[in-house]
């Protein structure tokens, strides 16, 4: 595990969750997350568990399951946790590495903080929250 580099800014960007933030607001972000090493076959998230961080895949490939069964693949730019990181509540899904990945952390703290701190952040995140759920409605 190492400290997020701020050269991550452009990959943290292309995120639709962080896409409507500032530069400094992504910064802020970079300044408290980590860069992750999963190994084949980890359990990253576990469905019923407690989110400590939200992850942004940054290489390798990851899958989905809900009850056992697998819903879908994540790739380089998806990110999971975001769910259980905003409401509190117990993860919705379980991550588990197909190979090596290597993920973005973003812990708990920090999103929450942001959020708190800057009201400009928590308005562009409910903008996007918003055209996800009218997306997933349509």
């Amino acid at each position: 595990m190492s400290t997020a580099p701020l050269d991550l800014d452009p990959q943290l960007a292309a995120v639709p969750l962080f896409s409507g933030l500032s530069g400094r607001q992504r910064r802020r972000l970079l300044g408290k997350s980590k860069v992750v090493d999963h190994a084949a076959g980890r359990e990253v998230a576990r469905e019923g568990e407690g989110a400590l961080a939200l992850h942004v895949i940054l290489s390798g490939t990851a899958t989905v399951t809900v009850g056992g069964r697998e819903v879908r693949t994540l790739g380089p730019g998806d990110h999971f946790g975001e769910i259980s990181l905003i409401d509190g509540k117990r993860r919705s899904a379980s991550v588990a590495a197909d190979g090596p990945v290597r993920t973005l952390a973003v812990p708990h703290l920090a999103f929450r903080s942001l959020l708190e701190d800057d009201p400009t952040a928590a308005q562009a995140l409910l903008v996007t929250l918003c055209a996800r759920l009218r997306e997933a409605e349509a």
